[in-house]
């Protein structure tokens, strides 16, 4: 393990709370868990076997669970699956969730080729991946363990949502680090104050998976233009009204280029051909 993981694998194991509620902890956050679920019930197959890789504390899991899905829960952190264990019991869904692995996304060699009926790697995984060749490995695994004609929705952190994020939410950052190579780069080494993260574009994201035999379906921007926590908030609570209107256009428009782009998180949907 390299020490770029290894500085992941001790962020996360200290924050299992923080991301456990993370995609319900407000409108901004629920906004990245409901776009993603409108295009997983969009393109899931009706029923099988899913792998949720780098599924973290279950939250995901528990939700496919719930909706009569059988599930592989993997992830790199041990704590996140031992709070994992505990919230599968709260929910009733143990039936479903029939292993919980702790590994990394670049090494599925415990699954045979050709083993899922659909493949999530939701949140950002790919992101806390280093270097570039490991993130290549990840993806060719990913895309290994799903069948045939079933799809592999994979989220990763994006480059310039953060960017556009930065002024209002992140303004130290700009003191802190060389602003021009991580705009050129993606690579923050200080992610959380101790981790790693890549943040990328959707073009790269994009050849990452076109040395697979696949077949891209969609590329979403999650949050879309709702780039900073505070102000998406803060918008949402004041007017409600017009955040259902807002929401309404997030619908139509979370799909367009630029939106993929500027957006915090952005998912891309493939199907192995």
């Amino acid at each position: 393990m390299n020490k770029e993981t290894e500085s992941v694998k001790n962020l996360y194991a200290g924050m299992v709370d923080r991301e456990w509620e993370r995609l319900d902890r407000d409108d901004f956050h629920r906004l990245e868990y409901d776009t993603t679920w409108r295009f997983l019930k969009e393109y899931l197959p009706a029923r099988g076997l899913v792998l949720d890789a780098g599924g973290g504390p279950g939250r995901y899991t528990i939700e496919l669970a719930r909706r009569g899905y059988n599930v592989v829960l993997l992830d790199l952190v041990a704590e996140n699956l031992e709070r994992a264990k505990e919230e599968i019991g709260r929910a009733g869904v143990g039936t479903h969730v029939k292993q919980i692995v702790e590994g990394s996304i670049t090494d599925l060699s415990r699954f045979a080729d050709n083993s899922f009926d659909a493949v999530l790697c939701l949140g950002g995984p790919l992101s806390h991946v280093y270097p570039e060749s490991e993130r290549w490995k990840a993806v060719s695994e990913l895309v290994r363990v799903v069948k045939n004609g079933v799809p592999v929705f994979v989220s990763v952190m994006s480059r310039y949502g953060v960017l556009l994020a930065t002024p209002e939410g992140f303004p130290q950052v700009c003191v802190d680090y060389d602003m021009v190579d991580f705009a050129r780069n993606g690579d923050d080494y200080n992610f959380g104050h101790g981790g790693y993260c890549h943040f990328f574009i959707s073009a790269e994201l994009e050849r990452l998976f076109n040395r697979s035999k696949i077949k891209i379906i969609k590329k979403v921007g999650l949050e879309g233009f709702n780039t900073d926590e505070v102000t998406t908030n803060n918008f949402a609570v004041k007017y409600p009204e017009a955040w259902k209107n807002w929401l309404k256009m997030h619908d139509v428009f979370c799909t367009d280029p630029f939106v993929v782009d500027a957006s915090g998180h952005m998912m891309i949907i493939v199907r192995k051909l």
